[in-house]
């Protein structure tokens, strides 16, 4: 019927999108994936057929990173010369009360100018886009976004939510340009997740759900065409896959945080840009799990016998210093905070 090839060749084109390097043709990709896995592949569908729909179910999701209500305030005391640059979290949108909010309090306490960049251009898409649009492809159109504003083309400061800190951070690393004076991740999945959020080990009432979970993302993380499509997989950090050709070779995180073996001097050289990085964490943050690798901690080489996370200066990223952040924080550039909640339900006094 002619519906039924018109949605197919639009899902060949989103497919084709989603492939930052457009290497796998999309017809192989489309019936590859159906093949690989046809959970990732139903949403693809679901994304092309009923957006409406699956952006609702994915905002309801307990997986969801929504942005608290904030007050509504009069200018602050406070102010500084740069703009301020939002991300939100997985799940949420931009064009979402909350977001706005959180946006609105920020510019206005600090009285400048603050928007909220997303990654598509409505609140069912930027929404979608938060699972079914890759980190790398969803930082390049963070770059454009932020690039088309002349009111930050002389840098800004910046501050996500949960997966957003992904945006930020791989915008610091791929661009910077114009600059990032300082950036606050707060709750961020900076160093990835051992396990898929809301499943960590240390939730037994999840557990026999979250290891299906896990278990599935975990033999299809690193497999290609997964990464060209689903933002969470390349996040997806298993301390026993980091040192196997597969993460090595598609991991996204992977080659942002100089585990690849590639050239890491031009994104060394964009994060000096940055002057200030502070690292927030949720005390009792249960989607993050380690939680400390808000903070940049690393689960030890000994895991899963032994679950205990490392702290940031005996993480190998640090040690190493593969990407730059040790030379930031023998900078004076890298900061650490905290409050005492769960995974981004921060008090307007917190912000």
């Amino acid at each position: 019927a002619p519906w039924l090839l018109a949605q197919q060749n639009r899902m060949r084109a989103l497919l084709f999108a989603l492939s930052p390097l457009g290497m796998v043709p999309p017809d192989v990709k489309l019936s590859a994936l159906s093949v690989l896995s046809p959970a990732l592949h139903s949403l693809v569908q679901r994304s092309m057929v009923e957006p409406a729909s699956l952006a609702a179910e994915l905002h309801a999701s307990p997986l969801a990173a929504i942005a608290p209500m904030m007050p509504m305030r009069v200018h602050g005391n406070a102010s500084t010369s740069f703009p301020i640059v939002v991300a939100h979290g997985m799940g949420d949108s931009c064009f979402n009360p909350g977001m706005d909010s959180v946006t609105k309090y920020a510019g206005k306490t600090l009285n400048t100018y603050a928007v909220c960049i997303p990654t598509a251009s409505s609140q069912i898409m930027d929404t979608i886009a938060g699972f079914l649009k890759n980190m790398d492809a969803s930082v390049d159109e963070f770059a454009k976004r932020v690039r088309s504003d002349p009111k930050l083309a002389g840098g800004f400061n910046a501050f996500g939510l949960s997966q957003g800190n992904n945006l930020i951070r791989g915008y610091i690393t791929k661009y910077n340009d114009p600059p990032v004076n300082a950036f606050i991740s707060i709750c961020g999945i900076n160093a990835g997740v051992a396990a898929f959020p809301q499943c960590s080990p240390q939730t037994p009432l999840l557990g026999g759900i979250c290891k299906a979970v896990t278990e599935l993302l975990g033999s299809l993380a690193y497999n290609p065409i997964v990464q060209s499509i689903l933002f969470q997989a390349n996040y997806f950090r298993d301390p026993t896959k980091v040192n196997t050709t597969a993460y090595k070779s598609y991991s996204q995180l992977a080659k942002w945080n100089g585990e690849s073996g590639a050239d890491m001097s031009a994104y060394k050289a964009n994060w000096a840009k940055t002057n200030s990085f502070t690292w927030v964490e949720g005390t009792e943050d249960t989607v993050v799990w380690p939680r400390e690798g808000e903070q940049w901690g690393e689960l030890p080489d000994t895991y899963p016998t032994e679950l205990k996370a490392l702290p940031m200066k005996r993480a190998r990223w640090y040690t190493s210093d593969s990407f730059g952040l040790r030379t930031a924080d023998e900078a004076g550039k890298v900061h650490f905070e905290s409050f005492a909640g769960e995974h981004i339900r921060f008090s307007d006094s917190d912000l």
